[in-house]
């Protein structure tokens, strides 16, 4: 008896539309200004030095990272889900230095090959994923052994007092109006249960003086597949 042909797998879902119309506005002005003026262009900069080869940069917003990529890396595949910051991020990196593509898609389902990348960045955007996990795992899919993973992010703070106030906004208003963004994710933690070795990071306030918000408690650093 002929054994009948297995049915071909049905398709993937697709992916979870990104839409945020008025954050995207929001974020397009607050971003420039904050590069400028409170800080962020130099840990930018501090984030990407000394990258080299392919590089798959994770929810580039609109592309303030372009600009700070040096000179030894060979091409950066940035991914933005979100379409009017995927605008701009298209806009920036036609103004870059490197080699820079700017795709459709989302943390969790890259749209990169297995093993094709020298390092990944995450940059305030795990706060932001609908799932960690998954966002890291596929970060460490499309590295290749021993590629390198850069982060910078919004995490949990080390204060009780301020740690209630981050779980408290994040179950309720905050995501609404920050994107999806979740303050009190453990970056560091989700990192190391990823299955990425933790190298060098630090972990400072954002701003550094002024008051402490939900958000300033940050880190930056790498880790290696």
């Amino acid at each position: 008896m002929t054994t009948p042909p297995t049915p071909p797998a049905p398709p993937a879902p697709p992916a979870p539309r990104v839409h945020h119309p008025l954050f995207a506005r929001f974020y397009a002005r607050v971003s420039v200004s904050a590069d400028a003026r409170g800080g962020l262009a130099a840990l930018r900069r501090e984030l990407l030095s000394g990258l080299t080869g392919r590089v798959v940069e994770i929810g580039a917003g609109n592309g303030l990272n372009f600009a700070y990529y040096p000179a030894g890396v060979s091409e950066v595949v940035a991914v933005e889900p979100e379409p009017r910051l995927r605008r701009l991020a298209e806009e920036a990196a036609r103004r870059a230095t490197v080699p820079v593509t700017v795709r459709p898609g989302t943390a969790e389902a890259l749209p990169a090959e297995d093993g094709v990348f020298d390092a990944a960045v995450a940059s305030l955007v795990l706060c932001t994923v609908r799932s960690v996990p998954q966002a890291l795992a596929e970060a460490r899919r499309v590295l290749r052994p021993g590629g390198e993973l850069r982060f910078f992010e919004h995490v949990t703070a080390g204060t009780p007092g301020l740690a209630r106030v981050q779980r408290g906004l994040d179950r309720t208003v905050w995501p609404l109006l920050f994107g999806g963004c979740h303050t009190s994710r453990d970056a560091l933690a989700a990192i190391g249960a990823a299955g990425f070795a933790l190298g060098p990071y630090r972990s400072f306030d954002l701003p550094e003086s002024g008051p402490r918000l939900p958000s300033s408690p940050c880190v930056l650093g790498t880790a290696r597949r």
